[in-house]
């Protein structure tokens, strides 16, 4: 499995779980570490700002003790909404660009997968990231315009206990703040 947070650069943290690895709290936290650490390394003046990372809904991301390490390390989490898998990022641009490049190919070990892997993701041009936000932003723009029609609510999501508009949060270009979206394949 990889596991993979990226922004609208590129890639800014990578790695695969080792085979037979369960990925629970514990291990997600030790991975929000070395992607901290990463982002200190790669992306100072941008780690002084607001950071926000979105994931989907998987037992460990929800987990107590990952959420008290974001509170602790000030990392805003937007929540992936229940059943709404066309809003997952890395579902609908990432992994599908990643397997377009590598299908019809036959590996014989899973390190060829995982370097092939990585070079594939390390020759995504810069626009591909942008585009993959902007086609976010689409749908997210859809979504909520669903939900209007049907609930007239949702425009606004939790951070840190206020409530606030989605847009508000990441004015201009969607996503300028720091976005880590997180994926796994």
């Amino acid at each position: 499995m990889l596991i993979c947070f990226f922004d609208q650069e590129g890639i800014v943290h990578r790695e695969f779980v080792p085979p037979g690895m369960t990925v629970n709290a514990d291990y997600y936290c030790d991975v929000l570490r070395r992607l901290r650490e990463n982002v200190r390394r790669k992306k100072p003046q941008k780690w002084r700002n607001q950071k926000l990372i979105y994931h989907d809904n998987a037992p460990a991301h929800r987990s107590f003790k990952v959420s008290q390490f974001l509170a602790k390390n000030n990392m805003t989490v937007n929540s992936h909404p229940p059943y709404s898998p066309d809003l997952a990022p890395c579902d609908f641009s990432l992994f599908p660009k990643l397997k377009l490049r590598m299908k019809g190919r036959t590996f014989d070990t899973t390190e060829e997968i995982q370097e092939e892997s990585q070079w594939v993701l390390d020759t995504f041009p810069k626009r591909d990231f942008q585009g993959c936000f902007q086609a976010w932003q689409k749908r997210w723009d859809r979504c909520i315009r669903a939900m209007r029609s049907t609930l007239k609510v949702i425009e606004e999501f939790n951070i840190q206990g206020k409530q606030t508009s989605f847009y508000k949060y990441c004015p201009g270009t969607f996503g300028s703040t720091l976005v880590f979206l997180f994926c796994k394949y």
